[in-house]
């Protein structure tokens, strides 16, 4: 009976035919299936495009950054509570250094992290020098909490500190270092000073300086409790120092750059770095640490070779997609792009002046000579109209115009210790 029914149906289908049938009928149900959100298979959706021959492009920001979707409504939602929850929060910005590009980075800060914060306080510590006139472009921060601009003097340099430190490639010697290590820890001393003014604490602090140039806002993963965030890469030997994110007890670790060398001392450290010193100050205490790639890269002058050696740095280009975690950068042509920068980066002790460049993030400048001509206007290229603007601003500058400045931000200020504005504006405008 069985054999008889066999060849009924052998009799009744064409095989052959049924064969071509099955592929069509089969991709119709795969794709009427995956169109479906809700369907499991809907993660083949990339394969549905490529078949159907669509083309997926991922959205980018104004700064050349890949804007990815949230993968669901869930993570989205998280994240805005979790930024309106810092939007809640104390939070104290801290700048430190030399403007001498202040009128490419300065506006980027102000954009990137103090409007993206506006609950934050900015404490200023930096030199008085010809350039400390370009911190008038801060008069459009949100909130001002201190600003100490101060005449240099060489430190007293100890005998624990110079057991701890080397001059080793340090510019200026363990002097240079002192000078850097005052910078960050009078910051610090600027917010302990406004906190007890006050009768609050801090819930955070972000301590950067003022030669970043910021091409992305500082994004709520960033705040992590109880770890001290640095961006990876340029470490050194230990961990870049070029920016750091943390509660106020890890932050109070972290920027006590000159106190905590006698501990240093004591433990028995010797002939360190700016980086492996600050990664002694953290471990020496017991604060963790995590690494994060961060939207800045620090606007250098300096002149490097190309291209650079095991222990060269490379210079990123500006326009690079980034994020560049605090890398030398300069607005240039790029003369190092995809493969290329693969073959450079490849040469680079990774311990040292490495930073990373996957998925083409990253994109080279031959910096070993002066910033090219036109420079302003690949500038104004990458960083977009309204930072071109303050850019423009801060180069065209008059005396009177300084000084009104810096007087509107005195009086904005919660403790204001610096020369007369005339002075500080008069250093550099006067010289032009």
């Amino acid at each position: 009976m069985a054999m008889y029914f066999s060849k009924w149906i052998s009799s009744y289908i064409d095989w052959r035919m049924l064969f071509l049938l099955i592929p069509p009928l089969s991709l119709l149900i795969f794709l009427s299936l995956s169109s479906s959100p809700t369907n499991p298979l809907s993660s083949f959706a990339a394969i549905r495009s490529i078949i159907l021959g669509q083309q997926t492009l991922t959205p980018q920001n104004s700064a050349g950054f890949p804007v990815l979707p949230p993968p669901n409504r869930t993570e989205s939602r998280g994240w805005r509570e979790r930024k309106e929850e810092l939007l809640r929060s104390r939070v104290a910005v801290c700048l430190v250094g030399g403007a001498r590009r202040f009128e490419l980075t300065g506006p980027s800060i102000v954009e990137k992290i103090l409007e993206e914060y506006p609950n934050s306080d900015l404490f200023l510590h930096s030199p008085l020098d010809k350039n400390a006139f370009k911190f008038s472009l801060l008069k459009t921060a949100p909130r001002i909490a201190a600003v100490r601009i101060f005449e240099p003097k060489p430190v007293t340099e100890t005998e624990s500190e110079l057991r701890v430190l080397t001059a080793a490639n340090s510019p200026n010697g363990i002097q240079g270092l002192l000078q850097y290590f005052n910078l960050v820890e009078g910051c610090l001393k600027l917010i302990q000073k406004y906190q007890k003014q006050h009768k609050f604490k801090y819930d955070w602090i972000v301590r950067t300086r003022v030669d970043g140039y910021w091409n992305a806002p500082l994004h709520p993963s960033n705040f992590v409790p109880g770890r001290y965030l640095v961006p990876p890469g340029s470490t050194y030997g230990g961990l870049n120092d070029r920016l750091g994110i943390g509660d106020l007890n890890t932050s109070t670790v972290a920027l006590s750059r000159l106190s905590l060398i006698p501990e240093l001392d004591s433990a028995g450290f010797r002939q360190l770095n700016s980086e492996t010193a600050f990664r002694a100050q953290l471990t020496t205490r017991k604060v963790s640490y995590v690494a994060k790639r961060l939207p800045f890269c620090v606007v250098s002058d300096r002149k490097y070779d190309f291209p650079p050696s095991r222990f060269g740095v490379p210079v990123a280009a500006l326009s690079s997609r980034g994020p560049l975690s605090g890398a030398k950068c300069r607005p240039c042509a790029p003369v190092c792009r995809g493969q290329c920068v693969g073959d450079v980066m490849a040469g680079l002790y990774r311990g040292w002046s490495w930073t990373d460049w996957a998925n083409g993030t990253l994109e080279l400048c031959d910096a070993h000579g002066e910033w090219e001509s036109g420079w302003e206007k690949m500038f104004d290229r990458v960083a977009g109209k309204k930072l071109a603007t303050e850019r423009k601003r801060g180069g065209s500058l008059t005396l009177k115009k300084c000084v009104d400045d810096f007087e509107k931000m005195k009086r904005r200020s919660g403790n204001w210790e610096a020369p007369r504005p005339e002075k500080i504006c008069g250093m550099g405008l006067e010289s032009n």
